[in-house]
């Protein structure tokens, strides 16, 4: 790029690329270093993900876990079916809707993470605590009203 094309962009629109940049680098900082830092087992971070959803929310639709961890209807279908495979996760039938289903954990998939989610809550405590309580707190109130912002365009 060159730095005529630099020079033409606006303080506002430059701050935002770098502020952009800034995010996902920090993204990528940080997951990196909850991912060596926690011993999720022989777990992809999308079964994982799924497991801490079910384990921290109870049973939920299979269309509420898609929403939970961002993705697409079949990939939660072939990630509720290895989990399953293991033992980790049952469907349930809904009540209300016979055709949803319902993932939940089972007790194997309980006792997993009640073995595994204290030393990954551990490893985010401690990337996190580069900041202060007050910074991160102040940092919760700034992304969460830049995701919704950024949800409502």
């Amino acid at each position: 790029m060159s730095t005529a094309s630099l020079t033409r962009r606006s303080a506002a629109q430059q701050r935002a690329l770098k502020l952009f940049v800034v995010l996902q680098r920090c993204a990528s900082a940080v997951s990196g270093n909850v991912e060596a830092n926690a011993n999720i087992g022989d777990l992809s971070e999308t079964e994982f993900g799924i497991l801490e959803a079910l384990y921290h929310k109870g049973p939920l639709l299979l269309g509420d876990v898609q929403k939970k961890i961002l993705l697409s209807s079949g990939g939660v279908t072939y990630a509720i079916d290895r989990l399953a495979e293991k033992g980790l996760v049952e469907r349930r039938e809904c009540a209300s809707d016979r055709r949803a289903r319902y993932a939940a954990l089972t007790a194997r998939g309980s006792a997993l993470m009640d073995d595994v989610f204290p030393s990954h809550a551990s490893a985010i405590e401690q990337v996190m605590a580069t900041l202060t309580a007050r910074e991160q707190d102040q940092a919760i109130a700034l992304l969460r009203k830049l995701g919704l912002g950024a949800a409502s365009n």
